[in-house]
């Protein structure tokens, strides 16, 4: 594929990304558009990714996502890209206002 329309296709699917803001539609639009299968290993190499920060091991990760240890090995080439860092870092900020917010609520009963 030509390099100039190669870098139009990807930044027009991103601004379709980018304009559909609200999670609903969003979600909508991914499962619409990734097949089962494709869907399956995003969210699976997100989930190893994230269970590897969390220093879980191996075989438990084998066992609870059902994947390889290939799939894992995989997945750790790409935790120190910068986009995925961020990822990881929006996900693990958000879990720890999620436990905040349980204390909280528990102090304010």
């Amino acid at each position: 594929m030509n390099p100039v329309l190669k870098r139009e296709i990807v930044k027009t699917f991103f601004q379709t990304l980018t304009d559909l803001k609200d999670q609903g539609k969003l979600e909508i639009f991914i499962k619409d558009f990734l097949t089962e299968e494709e869907m399956d290993r995003l969210t699976k190499r997100l989930a190893i990714i994230y269970w590897l920060r969390k220093k879980r091991g191996t075989e438990n990760i084998v066992e609870n996502l059902k994947v390889s240890k290939k799939d894992i090995s995989e997945a750790e080439n790409f935790m120190q890209k910068e986009g995925v860092k961020a990822a990881i870092k929006n996900l693990e900020a958000e879990e720890w206002a999620n436990v905040w917010a349980e204390r909280i609520k528990k102090v304010v009963k």
